[in-house]
């Protein structure tokens, strides 16, 4: 039983020590958000989606839940839940896969190779194999729109600015309260 706890820390190290800005849900490992950047050679560059990942009990030995929480238009991806129709992190899986081929690999494959013969959204994938151009435009509409950097931290940002304004309000009162002792 260690052993998957112990694989599930080291995998979630190996991601917080990449690029990705990782952010916890509870106190446990096995639940967070993850910032992912759109891959540079597609419609969905300059796009940053947070990524929520679940890992069951048994990961390494079962694969990760995967979902996208800002909207994102892809054939693969469920536009309601965001769920996401991958068929190695959902059917062949294996303990040699980590968090950082998710992120890395298998998602940036995802959004630039779509396959619309197996689609979540039949809207994105009729459009992507009807006209390939409007595809793309509306995907940059949806980057556009829901997909800014600001928008993915607008919580965290937000939290952050509270706790320091409250810093401030602590600090102001307690030299109010130092002020009105001296005279």
């Amino acid at each position: 039983m260690s052993s998957p706890s112990k694989r599930r820390e080291m995998d979630l190290m190996k991601l917080m020590m990449s690029d990705y800005k990782v952010e916890m849900i509870n106190d446990g490992m096995q639940e967070f958000y993850v910032h992912f950047h759109g891959p540079k050679e597609s419609p969905y560059h300059g796009g940053v989606w947070k990524v929520r990942v679940e890992l069951p009990d048994a990961y390494p030995y079962k694969s990760p839940s995967i979902g996208f929480i800002n909207k994102i238009y892809h054939p693969n991806v469920d536009e309601m839940s965001g769920s996401v129709c991958l068929d190695v992190i959902n059917q062949t899986w294996s303990p040699m896969f980590d968090l950082v081929n998710v992120f890395e690999v298998f998602l940036p494959q995802l959004l630039l190779y779509p396959n619309p013969s197996d689609p979540l959204n039949g809207e994105a994938a009729a459009l992507m194999m009807r006209d390939r151009a409007t595809y793309e435009q509306r995907v940059k509409e949806y980057c556009e729109k829901y997909a800014k950097p600001e928008d993915i931290g607008a919580a965290t940002e937000e939290k952050s600015s509270d706790e320091e304004l409250s810093e401030d309000e602590y600090d102001s009162s307690d030299e109010q309260v130092a002020g009105k002792a001296d005279p």
